[in-house]
């Protein structure tokens, strides 16, 4: 039997993509996310079409004081944790409003590195697992049309790569996935190029791709890798006078 798949931040388009593709390989699915019972039929979806086992768990990545006792009461224990937990914002309302960037700052990063924490712990003690951290593209350089959400993006990026460090020998793999643009409900109603534009499913393929070979940061789509090297080697002063 393969290992469970537990995504945190089941409800998003991005998490169901997801598991919908390790599904399709024969992984029983945990889905976790608040109001957990509302996902029932995505579960039914997932199960009949794939023929796995689905699972529903509450889940709510801003109550840090209840990821220790999530973690450890999981059942069955996943072999792969999935963090697609992540909010967009508005930029423009969150230079305005303190409480809104403090929402986008904890949603895309401090849930998600106290989630992944315990895991990371977990696996740890286990000897073995594997952990994928949905980050952003957004987090190679900050830019002013989204600083605050690339700026907590760019905080969960270090933090991977920090924890893939720590647990490199100890059996436990941690792949970073940089998306660029993604169709999703989050940016639903923006203007996105259609070269530079993932579907969800184009995500969830690449992720299971990621795992099976061990790697240890993608971009989708892989040309962003190339746009966001020539973006973060612009000079400083001549980066402050684009409107990027």
């Amino acid at each position: 039997m393969k290992d469970p798949v537990l995504i945190l931040g089941g409800r998003s388009d991005i998490g169901l993509a997801i598991a919908h593709a390790f599904a399709a390989e024969g992984h029983p699915i945990m889905l976790a996310a608040r109001n957990a019972q509302g996902l029932e039929l995505q579960g039914k979806d997932l199960s009949l079409r794939h023929r796995v086992e689905v699972s529903l768990h509450e889940f709510d990545a801003l109550a840090l004081e209840t990821h220790a006792a999530f973690v450890t009461g999981l059942e069955p224990r996943p072999g792969v944790v999935v963090c697609a937990v992540g909010l967009l914002g508005d930029q423009q309302e969150d230079e305005r409003d303190m409480e809104a960037a403090t929402r986008v700052i904890r949603s895309n990063f401090e849930g998600p590195a106290s989630v992944l924490g315990h895991v990371a712990n977990l696996f740890a003690a286990e000897g073995e697992g594997v952990i994928v951290g949905i980050s952003s593209v957004a987090g190679d350089r900050g830019r002013g049309s989204n600083y605050i959400y690339g700026a907590a993006k760019a905080g969960f990026t270090a933090y991977l790569a920090g924890l893939r460090n720590r647990l490199a020998g100890e059996g436990v793999h941690v792949l970073t996935v940089k998306p660029g643009f993604v169709a999703t409900a989050m940016t639903e109603g923006l203007d996105l190029p259609a070269p530079l534009t993932a579907q969800p499913e184009e995500l969830g393929a690449a992720v299971v791709r990621a795992v099976t070979r061990r790697r240890n940061v993608i971009y989708t789509r892989p040309v962003w890798r190339l746009i966001m090297a020539i973006i973060r080697a612009i000079p400083e002063p001549l980066f402050k006078k684009l409107s990027l």
